[in-house]
């Protein structure tokens, strides 16, 4: 794993800002009748003013700056016209921003207009399970106390963890070692070392784990077509514990 020295670490967390307040601005924009590519501008836009570039667009061949991923959709929405917000929708945004070399990834599932009980349900607990997990962290643990953590505050809630996508290691390198799932053993992983920088992103199922992918190579959904939540954010592992970068 990367250990990040303190110049390093002043360009993270400057890309984490920068990363935090795009979700910042998506939160503000959310409403009925948008439609993702109107986010995906807005968020581009913010970036690149702010002096990154957006991490995302073009990365792999990926066609656009952030990720609009919408109701079943679990991640890597292509943004588009013709998907537009209504109400009781759920939207999952998951964006990077690259500043002089160094990338910030956070993810936040937003509801659109009033939602349902059990749509509000799911996103608070996607995001415990977040917070569950990154408690778990310290410099020499196994990263699969975070692992098991996130799983069992999923599961015991009644929803499933996607296997197939996890978080990863972040720095000069959108992803970077070690891959950071969110399902395991309390054992399993790698040592943690101090100043690594992980980012952790529960994707958790209403219902079953399964899911597929769309023609486009891109989009993930469930298979049972219910909804999904994201939660991610950028982390750095200190001696006195773990400082969040994009919250």
């Amino acid at each position: 794993m990367v250990v990040k020295n303190p110049a390093e670490l002043v360009l993270m967390k400057k890309a984490g800002e920068i990363t935090k307040k795009a979700l910042d601005l998506a939160k503000s924009l959310i409403k009925p009748n948008i439609s993702t590519l109107e986010l995906d501008k807005s968020l581009k836009e913010y970036i690149i003013k702010c002096g990154a570039t957006p991490s995302f667009l073009h990365y792999q061949g990926y066609p656009a700056s952030i990720c609009a991923s919408l109701n079943d959709v679990v991640v890597h929405g292509i943004p588009s016209k013709d998907v537009v917000l209504k109400e009781g929708d759920i939207i999952s945004i998951d964006v990077g921003a690259c500043y002089k070399g160094y990338h910030g990834d956070a993810a936040r599932t937003f509801p659109v207009g009033k939602i349902s009980p059990e749509k509000e349900r799911l996103i608070k607990v996607t995001e415990e399970c977040f917070f569950v997990g990154i408690e778990k962290l310290r410099v020499g643990g196994r990263l699969g106390e975070l692992s098991s953590a996130i799983q069992q505050h999923a599961e015991k809630n009644g929803y499933s963890v996607v296997r197939e996508l996890v978080g990863h290691g972040i720095g000069r390198q959108m992803h970077e070692y070690p891959s950071v799932p969110n399902y395991g053993h309390m054992d399993d992983g790698p040592k943690l070392a101090e100043n690594i920088c992980l980012a952790v992103e529960p994707m958790i199922n209403m219902g079953k784990k399964d899911i597929f992918m769309e023609r486009d190579g891109w989009t993930i959904r469930t298979k049972d077509g219910l909804p999904s939540a994201h939660y991610e954010n950028t982390i750095l592992l200190t001696k006195n514990g773990v400082e969040i970068l994009t919250i």
